[in-house]
């Protein structure tokens, strides 16, 4: 639901109603991860994606039934080997899917729409929902803060609603939480009775964090493409540079924030965490290495640096001189980016965030076609 969170907000506003299919497990193969979601209204009008297209016309016609209906659904789409013409994956793999119908109950629309809301500011929320368990509990959800607080109740077993201090409602935002903290999606399996043994009930938990900083120090051409390209894939992108005369809006229009300084002083000052990701496009000593120094020392996500081998091996040389260990020198990617032969500032963009996306999943970035085992996307 939260993948979809800033059209959602619209709607509920708008008082549409409408179900939600989320998915809440894959395996194999699945074109989608968990949290990717679609909705349709009473109306029919579809938001979002699950799968691609191999099973949209399904789950567009379940969602109807859920907003007909008023209940939740659960339902689990594969490929089927003895029917080709059957629903399913052709990819091979298989997708759990929670429908949930949101419709004229108060209590319920002001819930999802303080997690869809959230999502939509950036805020770090987590909305936790009930897939598998008694069927008075499926369905019930919590959204969860990042400083704790939350909202909903679940229930027990007769379906009554627990106090905000149930031991069922503690564990399920405790969970939350953890799962909130690194801003990832899944399930946690819990007894009714809130103890951590897996006893019959399954929670899905959709986290939502604000969107990670692609700090990009440089003010050259190939720094507006990779502006261009970190903003499709939903950085916070922000441009730096010590040079005035270049380092200016009408240059960068798509940027989030335009920042004249010198590089090093701006990120001495500036908040980065486990998901940021810093590309250093000056190749220029008198920038790159005070940088550096400083970039290599902090907790990001990813460290590289434009320049020729040559460039490269000067700079380490300098770095190693300012008293940067070998330890830290192997955090740095340089020459940036992956070689797929780019050449024009869109291409190396490409071959950047290419190597952006190899790095947050593990990859090597070469071809698929190479590959004995595709692993689950």
């Amino acid at each position: 639901m939260l993948d979809i969170a800033s059209q959602l907000t619209e709607w509920l506003a708008a008082g549409r109603a409408f179900a939600v299919a989320t998915v809440v497990g894959a395996s194999g193969s699945a074109p989608r991860g968990p949290g990717a979601a679609v909705a349709v209204d009473a109306d029919g009008t579809v938001i979002g994606s699950v799968s691609g297209g191999c099973v949209e016309g399904a789950v567009y016609e379940l969602c109807a039934q859920s907003l007909a209906d008023g209940e939740p659904i659960l339902e689990r789409f594969g490929y089927s080997d003895s029917d080709a013409f059957a629903v399913g994956l052709t990819c091979g793999g298989v997708i759990d899917i929670l429908v949930t119908p949101v419709g004229a109950d108060a209590r319920e629309r002001s819930l999802f729409a303080q997690a869809v809301q959230a999502a939509a500011r950036d805020e770090g929320v987590a909305l936790a929902r009930v897939i598998r368990g008694p069927g008075e509990l499926v369905g019930r959800a919590v959204v969860v803060r990042a400083e704790g607080a939350y909202e909903g109740t679940l229930g027990d077993s007769d379906g009554n609603a627990l106090p905000r201090d149930g031991g069922l409602a503690r564990t399920v935002t405790d969970e939350a939480r953890a799962l909130l903290d690194t801003g990832r999606t899944g399930t946690v399996e819990l007894s009714e009775d809130g103890s951590r043994c897996p006893g019959g009930l399954t929670v899905f938990v959709e986290s939502s964090l604000a969107a990670p900083r692609l700090i990009v120090f440089g003010s050259i051409d190939f720094a507006a493409a990779l502006v261009r390209a970190g903003k499709f894939l939903g950085y916070h992108v922000t441009v730096c540079d010590a040079r005035k005369v270049f380092t200016t809006r009408a240059r960068f229009p798509e940027a989030d924030e335009i920042v004249v300084d010198w590089p090093h002083r701006y990120l001495a000052r500036t908040a980065v965490d486990g998901r940021t990701v810093l590309c250093v496009l000056t190749h220029d000593s008198k920038f790159d290495v005070p940088l550096l120094e400083l970039a290599l020392w902090l907790p990001v996500a990813y460290i590289g640096a434009m320049g020729s081998r040559r460039t490269h091996e000067d700079r380490n040389r300098r770095l190693r001189e300012a008293g940067v260990g070998e330890e830290e020198l192997a955090r740095l990617r340089s020459p940036i980016g992956l070689d797929i032969g780019g050449r024009t500032p869109e291409e190396v963009a490409v071959s950047i965030v290419a190597e952006l996306v190899a790095v947050r999943y593990g990859r090597g970035g070469g071809p698929l076609s190479s590959v004995d085992v595709l692993v689950p996307r």
